[in-house]
């Protein structure tokens, strides 16, 4: 067997190993969701798009984690990246709470936006709770929704 045909068969059983461990390992988050956390995280993501539909960038960078206002610094840079790269989440028409996940070793809410435009997305919030119990939104990843006319 060549050299690289052996390392090829090596790497290929090196990810399904790790995949396998990966796949068997409990998730910090795989415990069934309290209620409580549930409206808790809920809560926190219908302030902020609250807070957007007011254009009150105080009142939406708030629910925003620190490693996320570190990024932006302030309110207003914080709205101008909403309002240029995340229209359905800053002015959804339709917006319909789904299930909870796991996203980045974290818990994430999924969430079904229909954005101004007419075009459904699906929004992950990504969530992180706080030292001080509260929950605050660590993140938030618009993907395709996916195409249910068939």
């Amino acid at each position: 067997m060549r050299t690289g045909s052996r390392i090829a068969v090596w790497l290929i059983f090196f990810w399904v190993a790790l995949a396998g461990v990966l796949a068997s390992a409990p998730a910090p988050w795989a415990a069934e969701p309290t209620a409580a956390e549930n409206q808790a995280i809920r809560q926190v993501i219908e302030r902020q798009l609250q807070a957007f539909q007011r254009d009150d960038g105080e009142g939406a960078f708030v629910h925003a984690a620190p490693s996320i206002r570190a990024i932006f610094g302030t309110a207003e840079r914080f709205m101008a990246m909403v309002r240029s790269g995340y229209a359905p989440v800053y002015r959804p028409r339709e917006v319909e709470f789904r299930r909870r996940m796991e996203v980045e070793g974290k818990p994430a809410q999924e969430v079904f936006l229909v954005g101004p435009d007419g075009r459904p997305v699906i929004a992950l919030y990504v969530m992180e709770r706080q030292a001080d119990g509260r929950w605050l939104i660590a993140g938030c990843y618009l993907l395709p929704a996916p195409d249910l006319s068939a």
